[in-house]
């Protein structure tokens, strides 16, 4: 048998021992692998993932494990000697447990799973696996769509899944024995979040859909973040992971409305935590794990209403225990300088997202150029010298006009500093400009992706334009964002391509370094899939893939933002009125005083 040591680098990534693993050794009646199509640095730092790891190991008789995509060395290691994946805390072969659960983060992930399954010893396709094989299930915020995985997950579960997963185990446990058909038919009648694909035909012409299928699938909500089940530990890696530090999540939802972005759509309605349970959560998690960093985390973490008083008990705590706050996801109108204090000085990340007033209306970005200077005012006398700001590039009635305004405003921002720093170092100043990808479930869904050459000419200008001033300037591969947009806005018609392009040699698509948009054209060319179908713009009143997905936020009001987009109208936050989305019929709603913590 080959040697690991001498054949992989870093081979902690595989075999678990992290601190805090709960107890693999008791008695079980089910298995569960939670699995990240991703690395172990990645997949390690996905709080969702973590969350339900934690409650699968807190219910009686059931143990759940964990799995990441291997990179190729640990893939010649497995192959070279016969060995199938299997889990990191036992080594159990993927194929032994009772379940094989993904979770879906992003689309550019998809290709990982084929990898996976296929290094597991396990069939790709649902028609292939029969009794001996586990069930092989999804969730994650791209189930919001899952028609273009639809025959390889046994079942799907759309939303949030604390309450309705716990019921699921504990109807397996007492269902255990019987045919895996009847179990699956069983859960698709119980759950409105569970999608069985195999159940329900669909009919496509092309990438046209003329019958989506005849089953409604409800997005689960849970609504009450004091109650919720909520780990007060975490995993402490034996290796450096991306989000290396202890993390507490503040409230789920966005109240903003964003017209570009799924996320703040399909996390409705905006539910906090009080600031004595954030607190206690905090510090459980700070002294369980002896991490010296912490991060608040939400969509949107300065939108916490109760953000101040936490600090408040917050930074006195992290001064004794030399603990490093991190606030992530600040927005330009309401951060504080206060919410600084006390904070080591590193570098603040903001997004306006467009570079002209008039584009950021189109968004709904809510956002002035007197939100931008002023916060960024604040930050710089509170010692901040480092500032990235996020755009995007081909929005919905963009022009060159709206993508000079972002190199005006970079230069506006470094005059700022110069003003309001009399001495001390330069300004640090990044900007990155992601190419716009319109998702399900947002008022752009209907828009069409920018053209190569449109994003090429715009990527070009600014290259240039900062490169003269001294601003760092970074941006998206195009093949790479044509490639996410198809996987998000795809059907049923795309599901053999994909699987065809991991044939191809498509893995860790997610890595520029490793992602090859030429595995994918071959596949879509061998499989008569034509993209420009996909990523064109749809009518109104098409019938869309997704379509047969309830989020709660209903089709009228996203049409209704479109059009609102299309004439540059701005619409308030959900938290100054209600704006009619749909949630507030199924007793939801982000304005209704005591719904922010609904009980």
């Amino acid at each position: 048998m080959t040697k690991l040591t001498d054949s992989v680098q870093k081979p902690y990534r595989y075999f678990g021992g992290e601190y805090n693993t709960p107890n693999m050794n008791k008695d079980c009646d089910v298995r569960f692998c939670m699995c990240v199509a991703d690395s172990y640095e990645v997949g390690m730092s996905n709080l969702g993932v973590r969350i339900l790891y934690y409650l699968f190991n807190s219910i009686d008789k059931v143990v759940c494990e964990r799995c990441y995509t291997p990179f190729k060395d640990y893939e010649d290691y497995l192959k070279a000697n016969n060995l199938p994946l299997a889990s990191l805390e036992t080594q159990t072969p993927l194929a032994e447990f009772d379940f094989v659960g993904f979770s879906l983060q992003y689309e550019m992930c998809y290709s990982n799973v084929f990898h996976m399954l296929t290094l597991a010893g396990i069939p790709v396709t649902t028609a292939e696996r029969g009794e001996d094989y586990p069930f092989i299930v999804a969730g994650g915020p791209c189930t919001v769509n899952p028609e273009p995985m639809y025959k390889y997950f046994d079942f799907i579960f759309v939303g949030e899944g604390e309450t309705p997963w716990k019921q699921i185990i504990e109807d397996y446990k007492s269902m255990k024995g019987v045919k895996k058909s009847d179990f699956l038919r069983y859960v698709d009648e119980k759950y409105s979040c569970i999608y069985v694909p195999g159940l329900h035909d669909a009919v496509y012409c092309g990438d046209t859909v003329q019958l989506i299928p005849q089953r409604t699938v409800w997005r689960n909500i849970e609504p009450d973040m004091n109650t919720v089940f909520t780990p007060t530990t975490q995993l402490v890696p034996s290796m450096e992971i991306v989000h290396d530090r202890a993390v507490a999540e503040l409230f789920r939802g966005c109240a903003n409305g964003c017209r570009f972005c799924q996320a703040g759509f399909i996390y409705r309605p905006v539910r906090e935590r009080t600031a004595d349970n954030a607190f206690e959560l905090c510090k459980a998690l700070l002294e369980s794990t002896g991490y010296d960093e912490l991060s608040l985390n939400s969509l949107s973490t300065s939108d916490y209403s109760e953000l101040l008083p936490l600090l408040e008990k917050l930074y006195p705590y992290a001064k004794e225990h030399h603990v490093q706050l991190n606030l992530p996801s600040m927005r330009l109108d309401s951060f504080k300088g206060s919410m600084a204090q006390g904070n080591r000085k590193s570098s603040l990340t903001f997004a306006p997202e467009a570079g002209t007033q008039r584009l950021r209306n189109v968004i709904n970005k809510n956002i002035t150029e007197d939100n931008i200077f002023g916060t960024l005012a604040e930050a710089f006398k509170e010692g901040y010298s480092s500032v990235k700001l996020y755009f995007m590039l081909g929005l919905p009635t963009e022009t060159m006009e709206d993508v000079q305004g972002i190199y005006e405003l970079a230069c506006k921002v470094k005059s700022l500093y110069k003003r309001t720093r009399a001495s001390g170092k330069g300004l640090r100043l990044s900007v990155s400009c992601s190419t716009f990808i319109p998702k399900p479930f947002t008022p752009f869904q209907w828009c069409a992706f920018a053209s190569r050459e449109d994003i090429e000419v715009k990527q070009k200008y600014l290259s240039d334009a900062f490169k003269k001033c001294g601003v760092s300037f970074a941006y998206n591969d195009y093949d790479s964002s044509v490639m996410e947009a198809v996987l998000a806005r795809g059907g049923r018609s795309v599901a053999d391509s994909l699987y065809k392009a991991y044939v191809n040699g498509a893995r860790f698509d997610a890595w520029s370094e490793h992602y090859s948009f030429d595995y994918y054209r071959q596949a879509f060319e061998e499989c008569g899939v034509d993209i420009n179908q996909i990523v064109r713009a749809y009518d109104l009143d098409e019938t869309l893939p997704w379509d047969f997905v309830d989020i709660g936020v209903k089709k009228d009001y996203l049409k209704r933002e479109y059009l609102n987009a299309v004439n540059a109208q701005t619409t308030p936050s959900c938290n100054k009125r209600c704006n009619g989305c749909g949630l507030k019929s199924h007793g939801y709603c982000s304005t209704t005083e005591g719904n922010k913590r609904l009980s």
